[in-house]
């Protein structure tokens, strides 16, 4: 696995909390302009610029690329961000109620990602796509990492670690969210060539965890700069693009939640007598959290029901049919309440596990008749459906802690 360091540009350490944010595509424009209030420094005003432009203003608009370009020189310029004077790997550690997952920051190559040794698991949309290639190319850089996984290795991970004892961080500091975010900057030529090394000989493949848009933007960036420049140079920070890989054993998973708007002209009642045929269905009297594969949470009104899917409704020798999100999709959300599309079906929403299960009742009580709560998908079940070069359903995974954005860029230039 080819793997290299680059000079990233990144927040001086007085203020690296205040520009940091979270990633763009968690929240919508309201939220990003109510985070962004009063901190001219935030990396929200390059990766969300429309919060600097007129209300009506589409957010895919060319206004809002040439925003995220100006606004990034402007950090440059008054040196709110530094570009490092030599490349350098960087490792990141991220610290959410007491559990650590330490990545390495580096930049990769697209032709890794073409040829499938950087594997994927989901579909990507040609508008998201095209909004990231309009993003990066505008601001010339990668503004934001694809968050990658490696399978665990021994020699690559002690290494990281004896590199977090040997000097003191760039950064370290506790977000808002209580979440801890420390940088360790790792330049030393020897230190370098250890971390390419045992990528080289010992990590054959990488897996993306989330941020499929941006690692396909950016390799239809490079791909396009090297059609159009014959002569470009191998080692082009076009052809490379910016991430952090972690080792699998380190990331959490959490569930990601179902509420559906109505009940397709059934009743309470009636609902439940169709599922039947599909799942072992009982009352419970308080939130139900699955604790295993297999099982879920259903929520009508106020009463929760305990869901346990019957054998016939998985292959356990197929990875996708025996995910909880299929069988939820294949046997319940399609047939019996006529969702059949829910990338694109508006009585379906999503719920990220780090919002609890309150969340869902709290939905049901608000704007939707029903919840099903669902056991995480396994780090496993992800690496396998790459590695058998299948596709996840829809919103499977809810990775936490994510990624902070604006702690390091990756010129194009």
């Amino acid at each position: 696995m080819l793997i290299q360091p680059f000079p990233a540009i990144r927040p001086a350490a007085a203020i690296a909390r205040e520009v940091s944010c979270l990633p763009y595509d968690v929240m919508n424009r309201a939220e990003a302009l109510k985070m962004a209030d009063g901190n001219p420094n935030s990396f929200l005003h390059v990766i969300r610029s429309e919060i600097d432009l007129d209300p009506m203003v589409d957010a895919y608009d060319r206004a809002v690329y040439q925003k995220a370009s100006e606004n990034l020189q402007y950090l440059i310029k008054k040196g709110t961000l530094i570009q490092d004077d030599q490349p350098a790997f960087y490792l990141y550690r991220q610290t959410m109620a007491g559990r650590s997952q330490l990545g390495i920051v580096a930049c990769f190559s697209i032709d890794d990602y073409v040829n499938d040794r950087i594997k994927k698991h989901e579909l990507t949309r040609p508008e998201k796509e095209n909004d990231r290639i309009h993003h990066f190319d505008a601001c010339d850089a990668h503004t934001e990492p694809v968050f990658l996984t490696h399978r665990s290795n021994a020699s690559l991970t002690g290494f990281l670690q004896e590199l977090t004892v040997k000097q003191a961080p760039a950064y370290d500091f506790i977000t808002e969210d209580g979440i801890g975010h420390a940088l360790w900057v790792v330049s030393g030529s020897s230190d370098v060539e250890r971390i390419q090394t045992i990528f080289n000989e010992e990590v054959p493949s990488l897996y993306i965890a989330d941020g499929h848009h941006r690692s396909a933007s950016s390799a239809k960036i490079g791909l396009q700069r090297r059609a159009q420049q014959k002569d470009l140079d191998a080692n082009d920070p076009s052809q490379f693009f910016m991430a952090v890989s972690f080792p699998q054993e380190d990331l959490l998973i959490m569930e990601y939640n179902r509420v559906v708007k109505d009940l397709n002209d059934l009743s309470p009642e009636e609902l439940i007598i169709r599922l039947e045929a599909h799942f072992e269905c009982q009352p419970v009297n308080e939130a139900y959290q699955p604790q295993e594969k297999h099982s879920f949470g259903m929520l009508i009104d106020e009463q929760w029901y305990a869901l346990k899917a019957k054998p016939h409704t998985y292959d356990s020798e197929d990875v996708i049919s025996q995910l909880d999100v299929s069988i939820l999709q294949n046997w319940l959300l399609q047939p019996i309440l006529g969702i059949s599309d829910p990338r694109t079906d508006q009585r379906i929403d999503f719920v990220g596990g780090i919002r609890g299960i309150g969340e869902l009742e709290k939905r049901v009580q608000t704007d939707m008749a029903l919840a099903f709560s669902l056991f995480p998908t396994t780090i496993e079940d992800l690496l396998q459906v790459a590695d058998e070069q299948k596709i996840m359903p829809p919103k499977s995974t809810w990775f936490e802690p994510k990624l902070r954005s604006g702690l390091f860029v990756h010129s194009l230039k």
